[in-house]
């Protein structure tokens, strides 16, 4: 019988898996081509399109050594975003002092207050610069009452909140704002190499020593892994990769509010901002693709794994190639509140959809110290009962 060995595994072969298409765009979907803005048909299969009015074709290889839609990019910066225009009825913007938001004023408002911080804006106007202009928007479906009624649910249902906490939040002002977002789309192929690890069971062999001093040779079953390597590629469309475009909000404030339902989006008309503040993007066009790559980057790990297979995966290289880009310069609506306590300003955002609320909260140290001499007070009783009865 074997000592302290298991049996040894094959090798096994490297496989190379056929590319795996795990979302493509939906039939009928067009895309510009970055030569021309022709509206073309994509074809993901043949990893490219050529269009037939300026001859422009583009095709993904793995040997790519750039993402081919960085000229795409580069283009469309060069000859869009500079030339820009200013939103209807928002013709002039200020920088506000206390946080730095850059916020277009309304053109019949003379002076106003930051809705990120609360600061007076007393920074004289100044000419809005040209920017890439919205094209749609999820209009304001919560008023403001029903945005106070959701702030003050979110307050009640905190724990070792201050007892003043609700009477000084109440005195923050919910603001109505249209916050700046990119949305992205892309094709992307995903070349990957890694090892796929299989889990089976094996029977071991050791030597244990009994009480009495000898020796006794005993087995046990033990779950061990065999690793192949495994290469592939996989094909995926992300549609709608949404970037938020200010630096005035948190971003785990934003990732908060929840979803939005974006197939709803409505055309873009200056009308719905009356009565509301909106922010410039502090984020331009180039900055937020970079950001969505890295959220597709996140999702194409999942998907890589899952293509890898097994009980377990490693993964020691991806080569993402994005083509058929497009994007979408939008306005999505919610409520922002600052309150201020005991000296720290509080921001606390409503989802202008939904009414989820997203916020940051002070805590009452005094009710954390009275809950944990309560518990320690409770255990001490019972560890005094106990001995009692046991004597």
């Amino acid at each position: 019988m074997p000592n302290d060995q298991h049996r040894p595994l094959p090798v096994a072969k490297p496989v190379v898996k056929e590319p795996t298409v795990t979302n493509a765009p939906p039939a009928g979907r067009k895309f510009p081509c970055p030569q021309c803005g022709a509206r073309l048909d994509f074809d993901p299969n043949s990893r490219g399109m050529a269009c037939p009015y300026c001859g422009y074709t583009q095709k993904i290889e793995r040997g790519d050594a750039a993402e081919i839609v960085e000229r795409d990019f580069e283009d469309y910066l060069s000859r869009e975003e500079a030339k820009g225009s200013v939103i209807e009825g928002r013709s002039t913007e200020t920088k506000c002092p206390g946080c730095g938001a850059v916020v277009l004023l309304e053109d019949k408002i003379a002076t106003d207050r930051c809705p990120f911080c609360a600061t007076h804006l007393e920074t004289k106007p100044e000419v809005a610069r040209a920017m890439i202009p919205p094209e749609s928007v999820l209009p304001f479906r919560l008023d403001l009452r029903k945005a106070r009624d959701a702030f003050d649910q979110w307050l009640n249902r905190l724990w070792f909140a201050p007892s003043a906490l609700k009477r000084v939040a109440n005195l923050g002002q919910l603001t109505g704002v249209y916050l700046p977002y990119w949305t992205y789309d892309s094709m992307t192929y995903s070349f990957y190499e890694g090892e796929r690890g299989d889990d089976y069971t094996d029977t071991e062999y050791y030597t244990e020593t009994l009480p009495d001093g000898r020796t006794e040779q005993r087995s046990r079953t033990v779950v061990r892994t065999s690793w192949s390597s495994v290469s592939g590629e996989v094909q995926h469309f992300f549609d709608d990769v949404l970037v938020c475009g200010s630096k005035s909000v948190p971003a785990d404030l934003i990732a908060g509010l929840g979803d939005w339902d974006l197939p709803k989006l409505e055309p873009f008309k200056p009308d719905y901002l009356s009565g509301f503040k909106t922010e410039r993007y502090a984020i331009g066009l180039k900055n937020g693709f970079n950001q969505a790559k890295d959220l597709m980057a996140k999702a194409i790990d999942g998907l890589v794994r899952r293509d890898i297979g097994g009980d377990h995966q490693r993964v020691t290289s991806v080569q993402t190639r994005h083509t058929a880009v497009t994007f979408k310069p939008l306005l999505l609506p919610m409520w922002v509140a600052v309150y201020r306590y005991e000296e720290r300003t509080f921001q606390i955002l409503v989802n202008g959809r939904t009414g989820r609320v997203s916020g940051y909260r002070p805590w009452s140290w005094v009710k954390i110290a009275l809950l944990v001499l309560g518990i320690a007070l409770a255990v001490t009783l019972v560890v005094i009962l106990v001995a009692s009865l046991g004597q």
